[in-house]
């Protein structure tokens, strides 16, 4: 009884463990999503039409979508982990809310003619996905979202001409830097 007892408790720490170091945010995806994301802000900087703008971003967000999903699932794969399983179905429910806001508010603030409200209100929410979907994951992951709180918050007040160049630096930047980040101390 006392061995078995033990056995279940090493089992239990075990899974924990593995658990505490899983981050279902991945590194590698989070490289990828930082350089097409530069692409794009090289490309819709030469774009004077605000339609011709969003669709880049917004085609932007369906790549980045794309490239996310399946580098989350190649890692949690890698892990042998479900990807929508503890720590995947954790961040995806505090992370999924505010990007859901976020295409609702493109909409209404297109629709009005506040296209130059889009990168901070973009990139505020994505922050506000990734703090609260990153709490349940390794402390980098929060941080990253308050980065790109920040960046967000900074985008609204600045000059609109500077908005290109805040999607570059959070979207391009931050994702290459966290992506680095959680590649070299966390895996892939």
């Amino acid at each position: 009884m006392h061995a078995h007892a033990i056995d279940n408790l090493q089992y239990i720490r075990s899974a924990m463990e593995r658990a505490g170091a899983f981050t279902a945010v991945p590194g590698v995806g989070g490289i990828a999503l930082g350089l097409t994301a530069l692409a794009v802000a090289a490309l819709a900087r030469r774009m004077w039409n605000g339609d011709s703008w969003l669709a880049a971003w917004l085609g932007e967000a369906v790549v980045a979508c794309l490239i996310g999903v399946l580098a989350a699932a190649r890692k949690s794969h890698k892990a042998g982990m479900p990807l929508l399983s503890g720590p995947g179905r954790k961040f995806l429910l505090g992370f999924a809310p505010p990007l859901l806001a976020g295409a609702l508010l493109t909409v209404v603030l297109f629709r009005a003619g506040f296209v130059a409200a889009l990168p901070g209100v973009w990139m505020l929410l994505y922050g506000t996905g990734v703090l609260c979907g990153g709490a349940a994951s390794v402390k980098v992951v929060p941080m990253m979202g308050i980065c790109f709180m920040a960046i967000g918050s900074a985008a609204l007040f600045a000059p609109a001409a500077w908005g290109n160049a805040f999607l570059a630096a959070g979207f391009g930047g931050l994702h290459i830097l966290f992506g680095i980040l959680i590649t070299v101390k966390y895996g892939g």
